[in-house]
């Protein structure tokens, strides 16, 4: 397809994509994964009846009556910390020192906290009394047997991880990340770290889409700088097709003498899904497919490689990474400053979005990356669009 639209590409590349593959990996190995199918608890937790903190547990009917002036004496029968068990049932009349997380010993209903009592020869003095399940933490008071701790779809935070650990989960089944392969293709582009020769640039599109790509959670393979050669490239590109569920590559995708990507695609012997996306900047992006590998091949400009990496691959990543939502949120704004260009197709600009505010940077040309490090949002602006001055409402994508 040619000159789509950039939800034509996303729909395109969602469709064709081959669902995210699914593994179990350790429960330590496992944050920020995400969960393949829901996880039930096996038992309640806390699995036992336990003491809130540290006291006396005791039967709540012995204190009846109980003042500072006439206390109840219990009889001190044992003691139970943390991670032991007091086997024998607690009579009337008894009481058991108890550690907070400690199992309620049997014929016991209430706990009293260990500085409100008195002990002298083996004697409990109880100074008020306490009421049936008084600090008193019930088995299954955090989670029931049978319910839902984790769902499909959702991501492995911390908390969820001690969650699972909890109920003793070792091993969560969970989506593959994505593997991509990255490279960026110029004779002009030089790595960091190398003496810069006349007419020379270094190559940043390599370490914006590579890093957006770990922030993301993906597995990546970052291949080197293609010469503005086809068939090398292609080999380069068919070699990682194996291992690879997508191939990402910047610059080559227009229509200069060394804009190689057309042939590349050819040379791979791929499906090309589409080329030309109504949209600026990165209106030449190519999406195609070779076997069960998804291609795409963006622009080399460095705001436009970024615009289209976050608008493209964005959704595409998060369904091969088994996200339940592969859409970058929209909310409504309010510009706080003037944008004086007229916007003859649909336009992305870089913004700063808060609170239903969004602010916009000085620069926006499509060569210009440092301009976007602090922004967290593209303004959608519609094909047709005017100058947009300060206070008109619009729509953003937050990233």
């Amino acid at each position: 397809m040619e000159d789509i639209t950039l939800e034509q590409a996303v729909e395109l590349l969602l469709a064709r994509s081959p669902q995210p593959q699914r593994e179990e990996v350790p429960l330590m190995a496992a944050l920020g994964r995400i969960v393949a199918a829901d996880i039930r608890a096996s038992f309640d937790n806390p699995p036992f009846d336990r003491s809130p903190l540290d006291g006396y547990a005791l039967r709540a009917a012995d204190t009846e009556g109980a003042t500072a002036e006439q206390p109840a004496r219990l009889r001190l029968a044992g003691e139970e910390c943390a991670g032991d068990f007091y086997a024998a049932r607690v009579m009337p009349g008894e009481t058991v020192r108890i550690m907070t997380g400690g199992a309620m010993p049997k014929g016991t209903d209430a706990v009293i906290r260990q500085e409100d009592v008195e002990t002298a020869g083996g004697e409990v003095r109880i100074p008020y009394p306490l009421h049936h399940h008084e600090n008193y933490c019930f088995a299954g008071e955090d989670v029931r047997r049978g319910a839902v701790l984790v769902t499909a779809g959702e991501e492995l935070t911390a908390a969820r991880l001690a969650v699972l650990a909890s109920q003793g989960v070792a091993t969560v089944p969970v989506w593959r990340r994505p593997r991509v392969a990255v490279a960026s293709t110029g004779d002009e582009l030089t790595m960091p770290g190398t003496p810069l020769a006349p007419g020379k640039i270094y190559n940043s599109n390599l370490f914006l889409v590579a890093g957006r790509l770990r922030e993301l959670g993906c597995d990546v393979e970052v291949m080197d700088i293609f010469p503005d050669e086809a068939r090398p490239a292609a080999r380069h590109l068919a070699k990682m097709s194996a291992w690879a569920d997508l191939l990402l590559t910047t610059g080559g995708v227009s229509v200069g003498k060394k804009d190689i990507m057309h042939d590349v695609v050819k040379h791979l012997g791929a499906e090309r899904l589409f080329r030309g996306v109504q949209m600026k900047p990165g209106y030449p992006a190519i999406g195609y497919q070779r076997g069960k590998t998804m291609g795409l091949a963006l622009s080399g400009n460095p705001f436009a490689a970024y615009a289209t990496f976050e608008l493209l691959a964005r959704p595409l990543l998060a369904k091969l990474a088994g996200r339940k939502e592969t859409a970058l949120p929209r909310r409504k704004a309010v510009l706080l400053d003037d944008f004086p260009k007229e916007s003859r197709g649909r336009r992305f600009i870089r913004a700063f979005y808060e609170e239903g505010r969004v602010r916009l940077p000085e620069q926006h040309a499509s060569g210009s990356l440092f301009s976007a490090a602090g922004c967290n949002a593209f303004v959608d602006i519609p094909p047709g669009t005017g100058k947009l001055e300060t206070g008109t409402g619009v729509e953003v994508v937050l990233l």
